[in-house]
């Protein structure tokens, strides 16, 4: 049974009657104790690691522990201790905790020193001992020589070394290429046809035991006509796009807020900016609000948050545009959705009632509109314009505008259909990494972007599959996953989620996203939970390329909100997430959360985005590789001292932090740094390397982001409260909420439940250093 009573203080180094080291500190300066024989010490440099070779090997550059700041003092030199015998220094592992809990059959001491006279051979029995191996030496050829006339003819396994860089090798910019022109050609069939296609391609590339699921959602579409502006003053009717009533564009169908109430409201417009706090309340004191209707901008903040304030304050309805100057979308109309995740008519959802439902999830007329329509209804002078970009807003002195906005939205029950597909692991074939990309997407036909991430996701399977036709097997299971329903509110991949959570709760270690590879010729981008920060970074690092002129960039990793099917995988389970694409990245903090809205692709940028396809193809060996050391890693590749840092850098700077919540934090990061650190534990002890312990040790790495999650969180934010909204402010999501809106929930209670978090994960880490303890040596 596991030992759980925590983390042991005591600074000193414990030398047993073992044969290897145990090292045990605090959070105080570490001490050497004085070996009590000679006999001890011997044995134990004979067990010493070979860490020079392993600082040698290349791109195993790891995390640099800041948090450890002591060294380990030297053991004494006192009069009993043999002159002969180098002192023993604790050594430290580039790799961190976790990463030579494998067996090292090449395994070759690094220290070297004469023997001491006394324990000198005799020249007789050494010529015993080499008479004895000669022997035995050839006694091997001759079974050797036996059993390779026996098995020459078997198949052998690929060594895991080598399957990496031939899986890498098999993807190439041409075979996605392929792929994707085959999947686009798709488009214009239903969901059905594309689900059987993509099942099709996939038995036929070798995955086993490839699924349809089913499931029945309410799914939001326009109204048979479109939804219309009309200026009372002017009596001029407008289309979202803001082109008159009777000239329509193509992209005019699209322009909606799905789940959106219906109806028509006849009222006021108030500019309110990006509707934070600021903005509200500078409106309050100088409009009453009620019924009136909101034109907001996105940003900032998500926009279901927002759309919850306005509805607190009494607004009607909300016009929705993209300022010039956050993006560089033009004058483009866009689409949302004001679903929170999953099927509207499940039970439990705020406004359901079994298959009565209402087909709206807000009070608001909601609809989003383009910024030349939005200049018109502002009365602004400029849209956008100007060095530096001035934004659009409503002049002091303007005649009230007053419109009548309709919308006309329909509700409908529709099959949301899946794929799903196994490569199942040798070893731990009940622990799960899942990987999703999906095969739906807000617009139709030619403008349809679904394509490029399962094109990316089947070029990854083929050449994987590729490599279990030659013996080879993950150590862990891989689902790989096409979702049906994201862009309505990720519906196929959380009712699949939901239908499966006990057993993903217990046995999903991670979910790599390919929800939308190459979204724009910019930089490579990398989100990833907190634990697998490191992971991603190494290899981004690897893969960057210093070719397109310049030196090489640096790599761009983060842990903030993200949009797509991942959402329920790192916001309800907290299971550690990590994706790959190319974008912009937003320069301000008034573009943080655009990807909420659907802009229609050009297509003249789906042409000269990356013709050649070199950006997927980095996508998905990337990608690929990652999926590599998640699935067959003896320890998964996971942090915890990333998660500690994580936390006290969302505290350092956040005036509401409190002396109690950071003497917490940093608790959490000397445990977390003692947890990784090579220096902290018994290294050579045999147990170490029992599949039982490495098992229980890897749950407790899966699971150290659960202690994360809170519940009923601000419309919008995450339930995992390690994930940002941006990266200017790094602040718990919960405290902006709290000291924003106190009616919501108070600071008090906000701080209250990330120290419960930080609590709950430092003791899950102790329960992790006690896999490694053993009670009998541990002196009383």
């Amino acid at each position: 049974m596991v030992d759980t009573q925590g983390f042991h203080s005591n600074p000193a180094l414990q030398v047993t009657d073992m044969a290897y080291r145990k090292v045990r500190a605090g959070h105080g300066p570490l001490h050497v104790r004085d070996l009590e024989s000679e006999d001890l010490h011997a044995a134990s440099m004979e067990l010493e690691w070979d860490m020079e070779k392993e600082l040698e090997e290349p791109g195993l550059d790891r995390f640099q522990l800041e948090c450890v700041e002591h060294q380990p003092e030297s053991s004494s030199s006192g009069g009993g201790m043999d002159p002969d015998l180098e002192p023993i220094q604790p050594s430290v592992s580039p790799h961190g905790r976790f990463e030579r809990l494998q067996e090292e059959p090449n395994y070759i001491s690094r220290f070297s020193r004469s023997v001491p006279k006394g324990q000198r051979r005799s020249g007789t029995c050494l010529a015993k001992y080499l008479l004895s191996g000669v022997a035995v030496f050839v006694l091997g050829l001759l079974i050797g020589r036996y059993s390779f006339s026996r098995e020459q003819g078997t198949v052998e396994p690929i060594a895991d070394t080598d399957v990496l860089e031939k899986i890498v090798q098999g993807i190439t910019a041409e075979k996605i290429q392929a792929l994707e022109r085959d999947f686009d050609s798709l488009s214009d069939l239903g969901e059905e046809s594309k689900v059987r296609y993509i099942a099709q391609r996939w038995e036929e590339l070798g995955l086993k035991d490839v699924q349809v699921t089913n499931h029945t959602a309410l799914l939001s579409y326009p109204g048979p006509t479109h939804s219309t502006i009309v200026d009372k003053i002017s009596n001029q009717c407008y289309l979202p796009s803001g082109a008159r009533c009777d000239q329509p564009s193509t992209t005019e169908p699209f322009a909606f807020a799905a789940y959106s109430a219906m109806g028509n409201l006849e009222a006021e417009v108030v500019d309110v900016q990006y509707g934070s706090q600021e903005d509200l309340r500078r409106v309050q004191t100088s409009t009453n609000v009620t019924s009136k209707i909101a034109l907001l901008k996105l940003g900032q903040a998500p926009l279901l948050y927002k759309l919850s304030l306005l509805a607190e304050m009494g607004f009607g309805g909300s016009l929705l545009y993209v300022d010039p100057c956050d993006g560089p979308f033009g004058n483009k109309t866009f689409g949302v959705t004001l679903n929170p995740g999953g099927n509207p008519s499940s039970q439990g959802h705020p406004r359901s009632a079994g298959r009565d439902i209402r087909h709206d999830l807000t009070s608001l007329l909601v609809q989003p509109i383009s910024a030349s329509l939005a200049k018109v209804l502002l009365s602004a002078p400029t849209m956008g314009q100007g060095k530096p970009c001035v934004p659009m807003a409503m002049p002091y002195v303007s005649a009230r505008k007053i419109i009548n906005l309709t919308i006309e939205n329909q509700a409908i029950f529709k099959t949301v259909h899946n794929v799903i597909g196994y490569l199942k692991g040798k070893t731990n074939p009940d622990r799960y990494v899942l990987v999703g990309s999906r095969h739906g997407s807000w617009y139709k036909g030619a403008l349809a972007d679904w394509g490029n991430g399962s094109a990316v996701m089947t070029q990854i399977i083929a050449s994987m599959t590729a490599q279990t036709r030659a013996g080879w097997q993950p150590d862990r299971t891989i689902i790989f996953c096409s979702w049906g329903g994201t862009s309505l509110g990720n519906i196929g991949s959380i009712e699949w989620g939901k239908e499966h959570a006990v057993v993903l709760q217990s046995s999903a270690v991670a979910y790599v996203s390919l929800h939308s590879p190459v979204r724009s010729s910019g930089s490579l981008q990398s989100t990833a939970s907190p634990s697998l920060l490191q992971l991603a970074s190494d290899i981004q690092k690897r893969h960057l390329s210093c070719s397109r002129g310049g030196g090489c960039p640096g790599s761009h990793v983060n842990s903030l909100q993200m949009p797509g099917d991942a959402d329920f995988f790192s916001n309800q389970l907290a299971v550690p997430v990590v994706e790959f694409t190319y974008t912009e990245f937003p320069k301000t903090e008034r573009a943080y959360f655009l990807s909420e809205a659907f802009f229609p692709p050009a297509s003249s940028l789906r042409a000269t985005l990356d013709p050649a396809f070199k950006l997927h193809e980095t996508i998905a060996k990337i990608t690929a590789e990652a999926i590599l050391r998640l699935a067959t890693d003896p320890v998964l590749p996971f942090y915890p001292l990333d998660i500690a840092l994580e936390v006290q850098n969302k505290l350092k700077d956040d005036p509401l932090s409190r002396p109690d919540l950071l003497t917490t934090a940093a608790s959490f990061r000397d445990s977390s740094a003692f947890f990784q650190s090579e220096l902290m534990r018994p290294a050579n002890d045999p147990k170490e390397r029992d599949p039982a312990h490495v098992r229980m040790l890897n749950d407790v790495l899966r699971d150290l982001e659960k202690s994360f999650l809170i519940s009923n969180p601000p419309p919008g934010f995450y339930r995992n409260i390690l994930y940002g909204l941006s990266r200017e402010t790094p602040r718990f999501s919960i405290l902006k909420d709290g000291q924003e809106v106190p009616r919501h929930s108070s600071v008090s209670l906000s701080l209250t439940l990330i120290c419960s978090a930080i609590s709950s994960a430092e003791k899950l880490v102790q329960s992790g250093l006690d896999l490694f303890e053993n009670d009998n040596d541990i002196p009383q």
